[in-house]
């Protein structure tokens, strides 16, 4: 079992033996199914009891006021939060006039299993009544990977010991009553019944229910449909009410005998289509659905599922906890982006309403990577949800007083979401993160097209915002000042490192672009002078650096910063940013999560090897990880400097974020960029991964505690490449494509169809372990026993949220 959860270890699975009242909603995260489009939070089949409803539809949402003591110029007047929509899942049972409530009665087995293979979340279980009367439960439920729009559920119950009355009872629920806030920052803004019933119909085995959104004025329909198995005399009955549409079935079971119930749900959401138009979507998603079928449905669920896990599934020898942590991050990760077609990938996919359900960089710097060379098209399709929202980015920058874009900090729709501007607005790096997702995607597939049309731009407008950002200082260096880095705790800082070489990196690109489609340049506006000016402004980037450390400050000044006073700092009081003032956290040196080491890991072509190992020990004493994004890059740069010990810690501390719910924070839905990080963590830290360049580069390392590492991925023109790593030996094995240059430390190597190509693994030379600050240190590792001791954090408080 893994440790205080009560969950077997299952290399391929995630198997629940008891429920934990109290722990329901964390539960209900991790075994949430999505697609994309549709988010079912695990509640009970029955409703009750239940932790935290859930029911999202990507990109519905509603407005809320952002009030401020003090307004100010460009502040947003709004956000978005993420609704709970219409609920399909009830199916609510009562065994003779009882209802099946595990908080009562005798649940002498309950059992729930979620197969990353299958896509199925089961459940079983035996209950008895307080009457006295036995039953066996047992459900199936999916979100289809394949039938976009489409949920289903098997239901059966089976009579044990006596003749009983059966009564279920399928619903649709609109506005249903939520849990309060617990005053934790994080956790979405609680919206009081958002829905305005439009239309409600109930007749024979079907129904709906369609209402709009109070304020964004979206309009949301949901619909279900039912097949009926059980013995004669079978008795169904219709009924439907504004927030309300009810399937009831009557009969009665002799022991042994079993009722059964098939329940297609489809939802679908417009801001512009007519109620007929969007009622008429769900009822032709219902009728294929019923056509394929609940096994039909099964059958397409595991068909996708193999071909995912056969594409990229990251195998581990000697850690089977390890093991299916990252499969658990895999499957999560896929389930978030899947089916998501020109919308964004929530902080916490669709598993809850943390963050309001907003969209950060997180969905480019963390997820968009690991899809990239696993499920590229689920990249392209969030690409161009950020460039659909291209006129609200240039609008935002007119506000600005700058050129191109500015992407939002925090948003859903495109707006900026976020009221704190020196973690919101001025964290514009944002830009050249899309612009690093872009120019990624196009190396690893070669869709021109893409590029053309949606690509070019895109980079254009991102380089045209740094361009008008920055300046040339008077010995000619290009400067970015005032802005925030990826650490929250150094907010409005000049020349923030991983700033300047991710924006050096979006004018190159930008550039390039341009040149290799000049027609395009063309109508976008662009001119040899402009290309020009981005490259001199990439050539002349200010990188700062402090000799006499050796060590690049984060930013301009920031070793010069007084050092926070850790050993006066007790346990209780992380995160810090919950319990110390902004102006002490921004004036101090301590790090909220990998800023400085970050840029390492994706510019690492800026650094040598020297300046990695010095700056990684340096910002270790630094970093507090008061967010679930820094261990997995901690990870990875540990891996790099050789530190394979600590980067094991990091990368367990990653994977295991919500299965053990580090950040204590589950409840609210899975952190995707941690999961995702964990996968990093393995291929681009123990694997080696670098994609600066035309060539892929590995610089493959095991710790002691792995005996073999594998995964396969999509690369140059969507060829398959296996790399197998053991402590002796890295062998490469080219699955489907011709042929594949690539480098192995160093060497550079091609690898054909049928001809694996095998090198030595090296074992690099370790110096001293870096330290950390005092009881933020990562739990050491330790190979099917999980983590022994040390202390196990991250996931705090991921995002500033002062609004």
């Amino acid at each position: 079992m893994t440790s205080q959860e009560g969950f077997a270890v299952d290399p391929w699975g995630l198997t629940e033996h008891r429920v934990d009242t109290l722990g329901l909603a964390r539960a209900e995260s991790l075994f949430a199914l999505s697609n994309g489009h549709i988010g079912l939070r695990a509640n009970l089949d029955e409703g009750e009891p239940h932790g935290l409803p859930g029911t999202y539809l990507n990109g519905v949402f509603e407005l809320r006021p952002l009030p401020y003591p003090e307004g100010g110029y460009g502040f947003p007047e709004s956000s978005q939060s993420v609704i709970n929509v219409t609920n399909g899942k009830i199916i609510r049972l009562l065994v003779d006039d009882e209802p099946f409530d595990l908080r009562y009665g005798d649940a002498r087995d309950h059992r729930r299993s979620l197969d990353f293979r299958e896509g199925v979340l089961r459940r079983e279980a035996e209950w008895t009544s307080p009457a006295g009367r036995t039953v066996k439960v047992r459900s199936k439920r999916l979100v289809s990977l394949t039938q976009r729009a489409i949920a289903a559920i098997e239901y059966e119950v089976e009579a044990v010991d006596d003749t009983v009355r059966i009564v279920l009872q399928s619903e649709l629920v609109a506005n249903e009553q939520l849990p309060g806030s617990d005053g934790d920052p994080r956790a979405s803004a609680v919206l009081e019944a958002p829905l305005i019933a439009e239309s409600h119909h109930a007749a024979g085995t079907t129904a709906s229910l369609v209402h709009r959104t109070r304020y964004s004025e979206l309009r949301v329909a949901a619909g279900m449909d039912h097949l009926i198995e059980g013995p004669a005399g079978v008795s169904v009955t219709a009924e439907s009410r504004d927030d309300q549409a009810r399937i009831s079935v009557t009969t009665v079971l002799h022991p042994g005998e079993t009722l059964r119930l098939v329940k297609f749900i489809s939802y679908g959401w417009s801001a512009t289509r007519s109620l007929p138009a969007v009622q008429d979507q769900v009822e032709a998603a219902l009728t294929a659905a019923r056509y394929s079928g609940w096994e039909g449905l099964v059958d397409e669920q595991k068909a996708y599922l193999v071909a995912f896990w056969d594409t990229c599934d990251i195998e581990i020898d000697g850690d089977v906890e390890l093991q299916q942590a990252i499969r658990f991050a895999q499957f999560h990760v896929l389930q978030s982006a899947a089916r998501s077609e020109e919308r964004a990938i929530p902080a916490k996919g669709l598993t809850g309403p943390g963050y309001d359900g907003h969209s950060f960089w997180d969905t480019e710097a963390f997820v968009l990577p690991v899809l990239t060379y696993a499920l590229p098209a689920a990249v392209a399709q969030a690409l161009r949800w950020r460039h659909s929202t291209l006129p609200l980015a240039r609008e935002r920058a007119a506000q600005l007083g700058l050129a191109g874009a500015v992407f939002p900090w925090r948003t859903i729709r495109g707006e900026e979401c976020s009221g704190y501007w020196p973690a919101g607005t001025a964290a514009f790096h944002i830009g050249a993160d899309i612009a690093a997702a872009v120019a990624r995607y196009i190396r690893a597939t070669s869709d021109v097209e893409f590029e053309r049309s949606y690509g070019v731009e895109l980079l254009v407008e991102t380089a045209r915002m740094w361009r008008s950002l920055g300046h040339h200082d008077s010995v000619g260096r290009f400067r970015i000042e005032g802005v925030t880095g990826p650490d929250e705790y150094s907010a409005v800082a000049d020349n923030n490192v991983y700033t300047n070489l991710m924006a050096q990196t979006n004018l190159r690109e930008a550039a390039e672009a341009a040149t290799r489609h000049p027609l395009v340049a063309a109508a976008l506006g662009v001119d040899t002078e402009e290309t020009a000016a981005w490259r001199d402004a990439a050539s002349a980037m200010y990188i700062p650096y402090d000799a006499k450390l050796g060590v690049h400050p984060q930013a301009d000044g920031f070793t010069d910063h007084q050092l926070w006073d850790f050993e006066a700092t007790p346990p209780e009081k992380y995160p810090l940013l919950l319990h110390y003032p902004y102006f002490d956290l921004y004036r101090k040196q301590v790090v909220k999560q990998a800023d400085l080491v970050l840029a390492m890991q994706w510019r690492g072509d800026a650094f040598s090897h020297e300046q990695k190992v010095r700056n990684f020990s340096y910002y270790e004493r630094l970093t507090v990880r008061d967010s679930s994004l820094s261990a997995c890059t901690q990870a990875v740069i540990a891996a790099e400097v050789g530190q394979l010990d600590l980067a094991y810690d990091y990368t367990a501390e990653a994977a295991m974020m919500d299965l053990h719910d580090l950040g204590g924070n589950t409840r609210d839905g899975l952190h995707m960029a941690s999961l995702a990080g964990s996968c990093l963590a393995l291929v681009g830290g123990f694997g080696g991964l670098r994609d600066h360049g035309d060539v892929l580069a590995f610089q493959p390392r095991l710790p002691a505690g792995l005996v073999r590492l594998a995964f396969s991925m999509k690369v140059r023109h969507q060829q398959l490449l296996r790399v197998e790593i053991t402590h002796q030996s890295t062998t490469y094995t080219l699955r489907e494509g011709t042929r594949l240059r690539l480098s192995h430390d160093g060497e550079d190597l091609t690898v054909a169809v049928g001809k694996p190509v095998q090198r030595p693994t090296a074992t690099p030379v370790a110096g001293e372990r870096p330290s950390q600050p005092p009881g933020r240190e990562p739990a050491r590792r330790h190979a099917q026993t999980g983590p022994a001791t040390g202390s196990v954090i991250g996931g705090a408080a991921d995002h500033l949220t002062a609004e």
